[in-house]
């Protein structure tokens, strides 16, 4: 239990530190420099009140200097990124190496997530970091089997899968649709996502990416927020399939019956 409640509060704070990329590294700006500081004010952000989730609490969501709204981005962020931080750890203690590896790679996702709906793009630097820790985690991914070079294999080809499924799917997007339905910054993603979970999590991803973007794209249109020629990110339904499998790996047997011919 203690581990746990000491990886909340970890994860609280990485959740704060990825709030920081968020808001900064898609404008180009560093995130050492200035210190934390109201987005709309510019107001310097004291330290006590910038503790996660209890700050924005207490402050009831608005600037000390300035009063205008916070976003519930900040706060949202850093729950998801403790929950996911528990969850991963209770999973995954046995195995530090891989537990290293996965939550590296999950606090990734978030960032690629929230830029993601928030901007529509998605990072290639981001995309390299998975490839990396999925082909540097390869030897201690509990995914994978056999020798080290079967299990650099496994990593490239998982890679390859990725960014090659996603590539014929815009293709065919754009065939039928006669615009673009898949953005270039999914395939490099997808790829990202290969290379930590394999084919098999490659093609369980998007299954579930499909999914999860579907109900929220019918939700939107519902509730008139959109129609159904509105683009609508799909980089958070792939990253949220990845997180699952990276979780636990659920493979294509878990979704199809297997015929007995």
């Amino acid at each position: 239990m203690v581990t746990l409640i000491m990886a909340f509060i970890l994860g609280l704070a990485f959740g704060s530190f990825l709030n920081v990329c968020i808001g900064r590294l898609p404008k180009d700006e560093s995130i050492n420099f200035p210190p934390s500081r109201c987005p709309k004010c510019l107001a310097p952000i004291k330290l006590y009140d910038n503790i996660p989730v209890l700050s924005y609490l207490l402050l009831r969501g608005r600037c000390r200097s300035c009063k205008e709204p916070i976003s519930p981005r900040y706060p949202f962020v850093e729950l998801l990124t403790a929950a996911l931080t528990v969850l991963f750890v209770h999973k995954w203690q046995g195995s530090p190496a891989w537990l290293g590896v996965s939550l590296l790679a999950v606090y990734v996702l978030i960032l690629v997530s929230v830029i993601d709906f928030e901007t529509m793009l998605i990072s290639d630097a981001f995309s390299l970091a998975l490839f990396a820790l999925g082909l540097g985690g390869s030897l201690v991914n509990p995914y994978f089997e056999g020798s080290w070079a079967a299990r650099l294999a496994s990593s490239a080809g998982g890679a390859a899968a990725g960014a090659g499924f996603i590539w014929g799917l815009a293709l065919l997007g754009k065939k039928i649709y006669k615009k673009d339905a898949v953005g270039e910054g999914d395939i490099f993603l997808m790829g990202g996502i290969g290379a930590l979970c394999g084919w098999q999590g490659v093609l369980t991803a998007v299954i579930m990416a499909s999914f999860f973007g579907s109900v929220y794209g019918v939700t939107l249109l519902l509730l008139k927020r959109a129609d159904r020629m509105s683009h609508m990110p799909f980089g958070p339904f792939l990253a949220l399939g990845a997180a699952i499998n990276l979780y636990s790996l659920f493979t294509p047997e878990d979704f199809f019956f297997t015929l007995p011919f």
